[in-house]
């Protein structure tokens, strides 16, 4: 028992000296401490905030949409609605990997209508040659120049209507592969954006058939000149709820033999893009101007992409659609001021004009629309934008379709604040 006793009393001893050993001084607890909060400011240096706010004033014709505020009542004919058009808050962790740039990004719209996911994915570059990166998740489509674009950088409240109505939200879910080499490499100015995407928008999967998506840029700069040169293709389908499916046969619908539910139309768009940017003692003029054309399928009434929870469960109509918009901004010298303008057009049935519209099974889906946009922008700060757009819209018209005799009264001037941090 004694023994017991004495070797407990030297094991406890000699503990309490190691504990008296590995004790930190004050210096050392400083050292430490200074250590543990310089790691945490290392990885919130990671974390970027950032994000925008746009309060939209608008004023519509009778038959305008607005994009803010409630729809127009039965009582009411011009019409104006004050809101958030945009509210956005955007989260970017950014690391290395071997030398090698990887990201994470959540952004969130938040407005008086609703609070929803807008971009949610990761992208990782291998870090060997530092050539290839991929991407996962709910992001941009790598379609054109114009879908990318950022909403606090375009210069006209929305984008032009061809690319509302082919890439509705203008995100997707999928994964893509980006090619480019690095900023010293001679190829540096080419990138290669190629995926696979569900082809649904914003809504969740709901068919086996994927969307792929490419787009091919060339960009170069020098002192005061920049100019950029893009190519696109899509290559997908829309999932046919019925087997009524109709394609054009001279100036008519007529119905496909042998149409399946559940088989596939072919969704299939080319598109151009440049862009070109010159500085002189005007100020800098920018000239954007993006083309695409292909075949789209969608309803009687519209020829609008898929963007819903579900399956579609109305007829199919085949359709080969052109759309384009030129953008022309100029800077007031050295000044913050800057004037735009903007016209655009998408054409969804090329094989039908004028009063040929609402004959054969045509209707308000195949009618072509036009848009002239004139506006000013005034940036206040690096934070505040104001714009003051007026956009007149023209429509095709037809005798032969109900509403259509004349040129619809869908004109719409919008005022907006921005914030941007």
């Amino acid at each position: 028992m004694k023994k017991i006793l004495v070797g407990s009393l030297l094991c406890l001893s000699t503990v309490s000296v190691l504990a008296q050993e590995v004790e930190l001084t004050p210096l050392e607890k400083t050292q430490a401490e200074t250590e543990r909060i310089s790691s945490l400011v290392d990885n919130l240096n990671k974390l970027k905030i950032s994000g925008y706010i746009q309060s939209d004033l608008q004023f519509g014709q009778k038959d305008a949409s607005l994009k803010v505020g409630s729809a127009k009542a039965s009582t009411e004919d011009n019409y104006t609605r004050i809101g958030l058009r945009r509210g956005r808050l955007k989260f970017t962790y950014s690391d290395l990997f071997e030398g090698a740039p990887n990201t994470a990004v959540a952004q969130f719209e938040m407005t008086e209508k609703a609070v929803e996911v807008k971009e949610l994915y990761f992208t990782v570059t291998e870090p060997w040659t530092k050539w290839v990166s991929l991407q996962a998740g709910v992001a941009n489509r790598p379609f054109g120049y114009e879908i990318p674009y950022s909403s606090s950088s375009l210069e006209t409240p929305e984008r032009s209507t061809a690319c509302n109505i082919l890439f509705p939200n203008e995100v997707d879910l999928g994964g893509m592969l980006t090619i480019q080499a690095p900023k010293d490499h001679a190829l540096n100015p080419f990138k290669l954006e190629t995926g696979l995407f569900a082809g649904n928008g914003m809504k969740q999967d709901i068919h086996n058939r994927k969307d792929w998506i490419s787009h091919l840029s060339y960009k170069k700069s020098y002192d005061n000149l920049q100019y950029g040169l893009g190519a696109s293709l899509y290559l997908g389908g829309t999932y046919q709820g019925t087997a009524n499916v109709y394609e054009m046969s001279g100036k008519q619908f007529v119905k496909v033999n042998n149409a399946k539910v559940g088989d596939y139309s072919d969704r299939t768009y080319y598109g151009l893009d440049g862009q070109l940017l010159l500085s002189t003692g005007a100020g800098m003029t920018t000239l954007r101007a993006e083309m695409m054309a292909g075949k789209q399928p969608g309803a009687l009434g519209d020829s609008k992409s898929p963007n819903a929870s579900s399956l579609p469960t109305t007829d199919t109509y085949r359709r080969n659609f052109m759309g384009y918009n030129i953008y022309l901004i100029q800077d007031l010298g050295q000044t913050k001021h800057s004037l735009v303008v903007r016209y655009d057009s998408y054409d969804p049935n090329t094989k039908l004009s004028g009063d040929e519209v609402g004959l054969g099974g045509t209707g308000k889906g195949d009618i072509a629309k036009h848009n002239i946009g004139i506006g000013y922008l005034y940036r206040m700060n690096n934070n505040f934008r104001l714009m003051a757009y007026y956009d007149m819209a023209f429509n095709e018209k037809s005798k032969n379709l109900t509403g259509y005799n004349s040129d619809l009264k869908d004109n719409i001037f919008t005022l907006r604040l921005q914030y941007k941090f």
